[in-house]
């Protein structure tokens, strides 16, 4: 048995390693507080959400598609129309029962304004239901 008591004849040098066992230690136990904690944290009040699937809507035949171009020319179903003609047109129409849904597809870049002298002929002419076409935006 023997003492070393001076300097060692073999230098071993400085460790310079970091001790990673008290950092280890300290992120399970923020892990198991964590993992405790989230269910505890994430319930609300309970409440009966209703279960809808948003699917588009079908276009029905007695339906009325206008379309409105960049330049404001108004086609129905696929037929160049004149503004007062379409008023005209549209009066026709908003008399039969039940009153067919005028659907306006308005071409993005068109002014607001094109669109919104075809939605003031159909409020001339009595129409209740109008709705707009649109595209959805695409997945990527």
């Amino acid at each position: 048995m023997g003492i070393n008591v001076g300097q060692a004849e073999e230098d071993e040098g400085v460790i310079s390693a970091i001790n990673t066992t008290p950092l280890v230690d300290v992120m399970l136990v923020l892990l198991i507080i964590f993992l405790i904690t989230i269910p505890v944290a994430t319930h609300t009040v309970p409440v009966a959400l209703p279960k809808e699937i948003n699917q588009p809507r079908q276009t029905k035949p007695e339906n009325i598609n206008l379309a409105v171009t960049r330049d404001g020319k108004v086609f129905w179903n696929q037929e160049a129309l004149a503004q007062d003609a379409l008023v005209e047109r549209l009066k026709t129409v908003a008399v039969a029962q039940p009153q067919p849904e005028v659907q306006i597809r308005g071409d993005g870049g068109a002014p607001y304004e094109h669109v919104g002298r075809v939605v003031l002929a159909c409020q001339r002419a009595g129409i209740q239901k109008i709705g707009f076409i649109t595209e959805p935006p695409p997945r990527g």
